[in-house]
């Protein structure tokens, strides 16, 4: 993998200004911003694909859209789990006001906050593989093959391990955007994006060419 390329490829594109600004202010429009989900799909697709500039162009603005959404409707799915254990310790709390037995209620409310902690963090190791599954295959259904996802992980675990730790290094190089008096956060924030979805499009592309075991 080359790591020094995800964090440079955009600066390789011609009109990467003009890219850059629109996302930037797709990215703070509600609703809108889906597309940036869909345009960081459409990088890992171009990457897995071999483009020498894989930097989309903004034209087929629908299309990020859509895409963009089924990214967002597919994060909501594997959440599910965390948004009933809020329900719960919603319910738990109102249980709270009216009983004495505080001790039991708030052990109850421990347990479904570790276990929201515990669902949520596995969510957020899992989720690069659902997102490069989507990207390539463009079916709702494919984030959801488990059989395919683990085993995408598993054919290259340790570079998966590094992609999700650079996501995590490019997100906070985006947030350092706010120094440019706030709104340069937006610009920065697209570009980790974009940095995410280079890096997970050589992951995939690792992944094939990695020797079977």
């Amino acid at each position: 993998m080359d790591i020094g390329k995800a964090f440079t490829f955009v600066f390789d594109d011609q009109n990467w200004i003009a890219k850059i600004l629109i996302g930037g202010i797709v990215l703070l429009i509600p609703i809108v911003n889906f597309a940036v989900f869909g345009y960081m799909a459409r990088v890992i697709k171009n990457v897995v694909d071999g483009l020498d500039r894989p930097l989309p162009d903004w034209g087929d603005f629908g299309d990020h859209f859509v895409r963009g959404l089924t990214l967002f409707l597919i994060g909501v799915v594997y959440m599910l789990p965390v948004i009933f254990l809020v329900c719960l310790l919603a319910m738990t709390g109102a249980l709270a006001e009216e009983s004495r037995a505080m001790s039991t209620v708030e052990m109850l409310a421990l347990c479904l906050n570790c276990l929201a902690g515990l669902w949520g963090f596995l969510v957020a190791l899992v989720m690069p593989a659902a997102t490069i599954r989507y990207a390539l295959t463009g079916e709702f259904a494919s984030a959801f093959q488990f059989g395919q996802i683990f085993g995408l992980i598993s054919a290259n675990l340790g570079n998966y391990i590094l992609v999700l730790v650079l996501s995590w290094l490019a997100s906070l190089l985006g947030g350092l955007g706010v120094i440019a008096c706030g709104i340069g956060v937006l610009f920065t924030s697209f570009w980790a994006y974009l940095v995410q979805g280079h890096l997970y499009g050589q992951f995939y592309r690792a992944s094939q060419q990695a020797p079977a075991t």
